[in-house]
């Protein structure tokens, strides 16, 4: 029975470890207590002596292929980029929510209107409390999901407060504060590996993860290192100064939104370099486990492209958009917009996992030792 010692060795020392946080979840729902997520956002011990070695932390890793084929099944998974029921390209249909989203606002919208017709109550999201860092948030009302959307630049916590990364902590963290309110349909906001994670606990039964009803996925190039020497190369390419940036988002580029107004790019290529180390072995870029998957990439600035993967994901789609929380884009002067869009999806998830399998293929031929 392998067990966390074996995932420090297989997973955390390769550089593998995706910081999603399943592993950590699990262990303190059922009260093992062994296992707690440290300053840096990284599974560790706490206490050793807790663990019983029922090897399921091991099992849901993402990283770890035993339960690759059954969530595969379970998710009708297809090639190349998974089940996709519908594509759509939207945006919300109230401009207090255009106006602090990132893209066109959908996930918010879609999230009140769930929490509005009580399908939901509690959605786990993330909330910017510092430049560049967002945390896990359990959300249990409108209020809390407006609050917790987009993405801004906030020069109020100075310089010295910059996190060190783009978006640091898992979503998944918030499963306990769902379990001590007594949550049982919640909306899950995360990335491809913490929604791959889910999936995986969900494929074994096991404690959380019955309570999370939808899972939202939201399109990832990685997370990114933002430390004092990869701003200031960050604001060289782009010609800028950060004390100017007021919002960021990443599309087919980095857009800085400066408060002139103006907008300065920079090519995702140029991020490489200070990408998180384990993001370059991911090959899922379109959250292919979701029921719903979202992100700016193929669609005009302020809309959002949308992936149905599921007939729930499809269902609650199509309820918001009925009720008019949320709106399409008008595809009549361009009948190949939304294929445009998908295909733009595809090539975008083709150029990642391309580059994760040459990644593969060289640490496997050169094996990299993180010191713990």
């Amino acid at each position: 029975m392998k067990t966390f010692f074996h995932l420090i060795q297989e997973v955390q020392k390769p550089g593998l470890c995706h910081r999603c946080g399943g592993c950590v979840t699990f262990c303190t729902a059922v009260n093992y207590g062994a296992l707690k997520i440290d300053a840096d956002g990284k599974p560790c011990y706490d206490e050793i002596e807790k663990c019983i070695e029922c090897g399921l932390c091991h099992a849901i890793c993402p990283e770890i292929g035993e339960l690759e084929e059954e969530i595969r099944r379970r998710a009708a998974w297809s090639e190349p980029i998974g089940r996709v029921i519908e594509t759509a390209v939207a945006r919300a249909t109230d401009e207090a929510v255009r106006r602090r989203a990132t893209d066109g606002g959908v996930v918010t919208a879609l999230l009140l209107h769930l929490f509005d017709r009580g399908r939901i109550d509690g959605a786990i999201v993330t909330q910017q409390v510092g430049p560049f860092q967002r945390a896990p948030f359990l959300a249990t009302c409108r209020e809390e999901i407006i609050a917790a959307a987009g993405f801004f630049f906030d020069t109020s916590h100075g310089m010295r407060q910059f996190s060190e990364q783009y978006m640091t902590y898992s979503s998944i963290e918030e499963f306990d504060p769902m379990i001590k309110r007594g949550l049982k349909r919640v909306a899950l906001v995360g990335t491809p590996c913490q929604i791959n994670s889910v999936r995986r606990m969900q494929a074994m039964d096991l404690v959380p993860s019955d309570a999370i009803k939808l899972c939202l996925g939201l399109f990832c190039s990685g997370n990114f290192v933002f430390g004092e020497s990869e701003r200031a190369h960050l604001a060289e390419l782009g010609g800028f100064d950060w004390q100017d940036v007021r919002k960021v988002n990443i599309k087919e580029q980095l857009l800085l939104h400066l408060t002139s107004g103006e907008v300065k790019t920079i090519a995702l290529d140029d991020l490489y370099a200070v990408r998180r180390y384990a993001c370059q072995f991911c090959a899922d870029y379109a959250a292919e486990f979701a029921d719903i998957a979202f992100g700016g990439i193929g669609a005009a600035e302020g809309w959002t492209t949308v992936l149905a993967r599921t007939p729930l994901g499809r269902a609650s789609l199509a309820d918001a958009r009925g009720a008019g929380m949320i709106e399409e884009f008008n595809y009549k002067d361009n009948a190949s917009y939304v294929t445009d869009a998908l295909n733009t999806v595809r090539a975008w998830s083709a150029k990642k996992k391309k580059q994760a399998r040459h990644i593969r293929r060289e640490l496997a031929n050169h094996p990299v030792l993180f010191k713990m």
